[in-house]
């Protein structure tokens, strides 16, 4: 397992390398993540256990949920904003990284999506947030990746991420391959 030295939080995600041509540039720009080294993605769940509980023992917890869960493919074909502090894209269909996200709730309960501040989950793929840029930056990018769409991308794996909000200080503890692949 990855030394977690360093870190200070953990995140379990999909990444979408699909994703990467159209909003890796805007990511780079208007993504706090990014900076961090987080890959364009779908979060599963965040925060995850805080680095010092990630243990063999959780990861093969973690294991055991995800790799029992079917590979699946989705398109993103949606700009969409969460008020005007984000801007994001729509996976669809959106049930199957919801499905991922109650299972390991399920399975972690310690650890709610977004530490229970949102009611419900939205499957989504940041592209940009009011943390790194204004919201004329937002716009251009929103208008520009619509113009770009559809992504389709083939959700195969999931991983268990560790870092903190140092530039590039985020990586890959885990990979889990879902089922089928």
């Amino acid at each position: 397992m990855e030394n977690l030295a360093g870190t200070t939080e953990t995140a379990v995600i999909v990444p979408v390398p699909a994703a990467d041509a159209v909003v890796d540039s805007y990511r780079q720009e208007l993504d706090h993540s990014a900076l961090w080294g987080v890959p364009a993605h779908v979060t599963v769940l965040y925060p995850f256990l805080p680095p010092e509980r990630i243990t063999a023992a959780v990861v093969d917890g973690l294991g055991e949920v995800l790799t029992r869960t079917g590979a699946f493919e989705c398109v993103f074909s949606r700009v969409a904003w969460f008020g005007r502090e984000v801007v994001w894209l729509a996976p669809e269909p959106a049930g199957p990284f919801r499905a991922l996200t109650e299972r390991v709730w399920r399975r972690f309960p310690e650890c709610p999506p977004y530490g229970g501040a949102h009611a419900e989950v939205v499957p989504h793929l940041t592209i940009g947030s009011t943390r790194r840029a204004g919201t004329a930056a937002l716009d251009r990018a929103a208008a520009e990746v619509r113009a770009t769409l559809p992504i389709r991308a083939g959700i195969d794996r999931v991983r268990l991420i560790a870092g903190s909000t140092a530039p590039g200080s985020w990586r890959t503890v885990a990979e889990f391959a879902l089922a089928g692949c």
